[in-house]
């Protein structure tokens, strides 16, 4: 079995003998969710002039420059992606997978894990995604063989040679993955644990003995695999936009965090960081060393200007859509996802107020929003069109619907049931007010829900609104799936979301209590 030394160890082994040691530095991405240009301190559009102040963050360009510069430092070197590049920008909404494919293969990556987002316009989309790239995209934990797209291209494991020595990588993606997305009928999910100690197994079979792990489960899903799987050396992770660092105050904990003899890294999300992880091996595949830090894409590294203007030639369709003013915001409106996967939040009650507004004269009673659809937050002044639209990328349709006041307890439950995993899940809401425990067991939660000022009434039929992807048990809520007098073609989330805001003058967000943890 593998054992990580510790460093005084590693000394004493290599001063104390002569052993082959092998150095390879590992470049990592995650959920860079079609950021192509700079973002924002929020994450969201971030203007040509900020861009020169030096207020901007990532953006290929900046992404092209560190990796070359990163990959000149290093002797061996690999780079690799934790999964969800689609879906975040109107550069995704015009171009699919195109785009992205274009740009990595212009990076040289070695490969890719898929993301839940991936499946988001189902497995045509990823096909042709995958037909376009120069390297390969990796799924262990999924039976895709009765998926004619992806059978026969869609591998679990591969191995790569850097620097004379056979490196095996293996992908990982959510187990809930047909609850996140829509991969379609023909491909089911199974467990990580097993099916990464398979794909280990046999790569260890072959005489493979530096394993690296491309996982797009999240922080917490990562750190199990890591306990309960032997012959793993790294998992490059991603899907919960985690920060792992040891000089960044807002890191959830240290780069890269070690769970036995694994090396855990993530890198946050929209290339707004370069991993960079220096792994040291012995010749029988131990990592005798581990050390690195994500690198932040800020004004100190230069843009590559082909890329730029690369990026910017692509943007061109795009300029009328999203230079749109369509309303003005007096505060920041806080759409950050460590707020509105965890509370009410400013973002959450604007989407929901805004849906329900859209109906209530439809006989309508409340609103139920995924916090997972809120994807980035708007800072104060003018708000445009593409702003909105980078909060609200889906192209989701509202759904109305009825529900019995029971399944509207249910869905709550679905709701918050992950609160400590900071799923997207979590529910903002509109009409009601609830109040929930996240130490009571998952499915025990909620209580104190108020509809129009009265308690909830579970035998009552309530006309609900929400959008097309949760209508149809998305993120869990299977409750909503034959719902009563479903609609789901309504207009589009963002559109809806755009003229709210417009409608009285300078919006103000807020928050007023109508969820509460206790």
């Amino acid at each position: 079995m593998k054992r990580f030394l510790t460093a005084t160890a590693a000394l004493a082994l290599t001063s104390g003998m002569a052993a082959a040691e092998y150095n390879l530095t590992i470049l990592h991405t995650n959920d860079f969710h079609a950021r192509f240009e700079p973002i924002s301190k929020y994450d969201g559009p971030c203007g040509a002039e900020d861009n020169t102040a030096g207020e901007c963050f990532g953006g290929s360009g900046r992404l092209m420059t560190a990796i070359t510069e990163a990959r000149e430092r290093a002797g061996n070197s690999i780079l690799v992606d934790g999964g969800d590049q689609f879906q975040g920008t109107l550069f995704y909404t015009q171009y699919k997978g195109a785009l992205a494919a274009e740009m990595m293969n212009q990076m040289g990556y070695d490969a890719m894990t898929v993301g839940n987002h991936e499946f988001d316009d189902g497995p045509e989309v990823l096909r042709g995604f995958m037909d376009a790239l120069e390297f390969p995209v990796l799924m262990s934990n999924a039976d895709v063989s009765g998926e004619p797209l992806l059978a026969d291209k869609l591998a679990k494991s591969t191995v790569i040679e850097k620097g004379g020595e056979q490196i095996g990588l293996i992908g990982l993606t959510p187990q809930d993955t047909h609850e996140l997305a829509s991969p379609g009928d023909n491909i089911t999910f199974s467990d990580p644990v097993a099916a990464v100690q398979g794909e280990v197994d046999l790569l260890i079979a072959r005489g493979v003995n530096k394993i690296i792990v491309l996982s797009h489960s999240g922080y917490g899903v990562d750190q199990k695999v890591a306990a309960e799987t032997t012959g793993v050396d790294v998992i490059v992770g991603g899907h919960t936009n985690t920060l792992l660092s040891n000089t960044n105050e807002r890191a959830e904990g240290p780069y890269p965090t070690m769970v036995g003899e694994t090396a855990i890294v993530q890198a946050y999300a929209f290339g707004k960081f370069l991993g960079e992880l220096n792994v040291t091996f012995d010749d029988e595949g131990n990592i005798t060393k581990a050390e690195g830090e994500p690198l932040i894409m800020d004004a100190a590294v230069t843009e590559d200007q082909p890329t730029v203007d690369r990026i910017a030639e692509a943007a061109k369709p795009l300029e009328e859509i999203r230079n749109r003013v369509v309303a003005d915001t007096a505060e920041a409106i806080d759409g950050e996802r460590g707020s509105c996967r965890a509370q009410e939040c400013s973002m959450g009650n604007l989407v929901a107020d805004a849906m329900l507004d859209r109906v209530k004269d439809q006989g309508i009673d409340v609103a139920i929003a995924n916090s997972g659809g809120l994807r980035a937050s708007i800072d104060a002044g003018e708000v445009t069109m593409g702003e909105v639209l980078t909060v609200l990328p889906f192209q989701n349709t509202l759904s109305i619907f009825q529900v019995t006041g029971a399944q509207l307890v249910e869905a709550l439950e679905n709701g918050v049931s992950q609160h400590e995993e900071g799923a997207g899940r979590f529910p903002q809401v509109a009409g009601m007010s609830f109040a929930f425990d996240p130490k009571a067991e998952a499915g025990s939660r909620i209580s104190d829900v108020m509809i129009a000022g009265a308690p909830i009434d579970l035998e009552k039929t309530y006309g609900a609104v929400s959008n097309n992807y949760v209508r149809n048990g998305g993120d869990g809520y299977a409750m909503f799936k034959d719902a009563a007098n479903a609609y789901d073609y309504g207009p589009d989330l963002a559109d809806v979301t755009a003229e709210y805001l417009a409608k009285d003058g300078t919006y103000k967000p807020y928050t007023d209590g109508r969820i509460t943890m206790k």
